[in-house]
């Protein structure tokens, strides 16, 4: 019989993404298809559904769960649309020059899907649903494509090329080691560099070890570490939008991992924007440093008494 588990594993092999996998899509698949749990796959129908009435309104009433009015956005945008997108639906097929807004846009399974979908749970399941992807293509691998071509490379002080997930976070990570590292600590060689992706993206464990630096699972690194040698000289870099500066409490953990390492400790925190320093203003550390990557040339100096250095 029909349910939304059988759904998600139905959306999962025709292609479609992990975020497109959920049960709020697995219940809109079975409102495009009018099932209701008492009936089998195969008599799935291509019918006209808006996303309130239709959907909602169906989820509710069949399969007795209900989404917040507020949801109907989410349906539209995070669900429907890239359902037609990877040709499960159509948009507006029963009326296809309604304008926009108008009230009766409306959702139905193609006439393609309905085929893979009906042979559910029968010998010829496999074989319709790669038929389907061979067809149309995988969304999911359309996204994944695009995901990569739109990652960030990185080019490390070796001439190793990194590549970062898309965001504005690693776009400052990849300012300081390819903007800051050249105007503040020339020649220094990258130790690490996390991703929101992978945290340990790169990490140089034999120089950390020779710093006298041993990290454990526990330890927490900063966003970026370079390390100056010429002046003996470790910079502990943390890239702010949505996660915080060098407070006194991050301070205090990372010297923590100091205990046994003779290099002087630089701790920065680099911002994209001023305006996005001016949101953490009063939660910088005295002593340590600021740079904003759309002014590069430029350092705040939070020491008082002197410029960039280490303190002892």
């Amino acid at each position: 019989m029909a349910s939304v588990e059988e759904a998600q594993e139905i959306l999962r092999a025709l292609g479609l993404p992990p975020a497109q996998q959920t049960a709020m899509a697995g219940y809109t698949l079975l409102a495009l298809c009018g099932l209701t749990p008492t009936d089998s796959w195969n008599k799935a129908e291509r019918i006209r559904c808006t996303v309130t009435k239709g959907v909602m309104d169906y989820v509710r009433q069949v399969f007795g769960k209900e989404y917040a009015p507020n949801t109907r956005e989410t349906f539209r945008r995070f669900v429907l649309h890239q359902f037609v997108q990877a040709r499960v639906a159509d948009y507006n097929p029963f009326e296809p020059h309604l304008p926009t807004n108008s009230p009766k846009a409306h959702y139905a399974i193609t006439e393609e899907a309905l085929i893979a979908v009906r042979a559910f749970g029968t010998p010829g399941w496999e074989a319709a649903s790669a038929a389907f992807v061979a067809s149309h293509g995988a969304l999911a691998e359309a996204y994944a494509k695009r995901r990569d071509m739109e990652r960030i490379p990185v080019r490390l002080h070796d001439g190793t090329e990194l590549r970062l997930s898309p965001g504005e976070h690693n776009k400052v990570q990849r300012a300081i080691v390819e903007d800051f590292a050249e105007r503040f600590a020339h020649g220094s060689k990258v130790l690490y560099l996390g991703d929101t992706e992978n945290k340990d993206l790169y990490r140089d464990d034999r120089r950390f070890s020779a710093l006298g630096i041993t990290l454990t699972e526990h330890d927490k690194l900063p966003d970026v570490v370079l390390y100056d040698e010429a002046r003996n000289w470790i910079f502990f870099i943390e890239a702010v939008t949505s996660h915080g500066p060098m407070t006194p409490k991050r301070i205090l953990e990372i010297q923590d991992m100091l205990r046994n390492c003779s290099a002087g400790p630089v701790y920065v925190s680099a911002f994209p924007t001023l305006t996005e320093f001016k949101r953490w203003i009063t939660e910088i550390a005295w002593e340590t440093e600021v740079w904003i990557a759309e002014m590069p040339d430029h350092m705040i100096h939070y020491n008082g008494d002197r410029f960039l250095g280490p303190r002892s």
